[in-house]
């Protein structure tokens, strides 16, 4: 478990002075734009026997012939760009709340952005409050799930206890860091809805419930 902290205490140290702004990154991968193509060439008999169409009586109207075909285009496909993918964080939108179970603790919401499927393949998120080793949030292995298919309406929760000691005191933030692997270069930063005071924080894996991410000292 230290080896592994430690690990994630310099990833998300860099990741987290790295970032600046004070709300969740919203830039998406746009899809390529996909042109379709569907053309029908048509070729008409000018005269003679070929051009003869039964009960038509107009010699112009000619049978379409062999040499060209219509392809179907699925745009609709085609335009999901990196449709079944990991997720990366860029491509989510989150959303934090205030709970009070277990001691308090903040619910962490993500949901893919418009027009993207991915997969949260990873079962816990890297989490850190500021840019120093101390304010990485460990994992404390509870929810964790196949991975989680995100869509449309479809969301997954994450829970981070900012305070895992009995002890007065801690260090007070804002906002924390996320991201949803351990090398993803894009964390985001999420501002709190109350000032956090922090001293060893903890963090679950993800969960398709609200009840799978709270977290709980054992």
């Amino acid at each position: 478990m230290r080896s592994r902290l430690a690990a994630r205490s310099a990833r998300l140290v860099l990741a987290a002075a790295a970032v600046t702004a004070l709300a969740v990154t919203t830039t998406a991968c746009d899809a390529d734009d996909v042109d379709a193509a569907g053309s029908a060439a048509s070729t008409g008999g000018g005269g003679g026997d070929n051009s003869a169409t039964s009960g038509s009586g107009s010699s112009g109207s000619a049978a379409k012939t062999g040499g060209s075909t219509d392809k179907a285009v699925d745009v609709d496909t085609a335009k999901k760009d990196g449709y079944g993918q990991s997720c990366g964080t860029n491509d989510l939108n989150f959303t934090v709340t205030s709970q009070s179970q277990a001691g308090g603790y903040y619910l962490i919401t993500a949901k893919a952005k418009s027009g993207i499927t991915c997969y949260l393949d990873v079962n816990t998120p890297e989490v850190s409050f500021g840019s120093k080793p101390e304010g990485v949030a460990s994992p404390v292995g509870q929810g964790g799930e196949d991975p989680i298919k995100l869509s449309g309406s479809t969301v997954a929760y994450t829970g981070v206890s900012p305070k895992s000691t009995n002890t007065d005191g801690g260090v007070e933030f804002d906002f924390l860091v996320i991201s949803v692997a351990e090398e993803d270069p894009n964390p985001a930063e999420i501002k709190l809805p109350d000032t956090a005071t922090v001293d060893k924080p903890l963090v679950t894996n993800w969960s398709t419930t609200v009840s799978g991410a709270v977290p709980r000292v054992v």
